[in-house]
């Protein structure tokens, strides 16, 4: 689909610096699906908010024990 958009002189000519003229349509629809999955993954993030309770958990006691009992056990981790 085509869009017009207004973009101020002083970007296009830093984009253009980056890109070249041929390149501004793929960089913009690149910074553009970046964005969105930003927007997207902060939108979980916030959702999620509240959902974990405060305590009660295995690592409330030592949590740096427990992350490292949790990397010993998975044999799928490399290292």
């Amino acid at each position: 689909m085509r869009m017009h958009i207004v973009i101020d002189d002083d970007l296009v000519t830093r984009l253009d610096a980056r890109v070249g003229r041929g390149g501004r349509s793929r960089f913009i629809v690149e910074a553009l699906r970046r964005r969105l999955d930003d927007e997207r993954r902060w939108d979980s993030l916030l959702a999620a908010v509240g959902s974990v309770e405060d305590g009660g958990h295995d690592w409330d006691d030592d949590p740096g024990a427990w992350v490292a009992a949790q990397r010993r056990g998975d044999s799928e981790r490399v290292g």
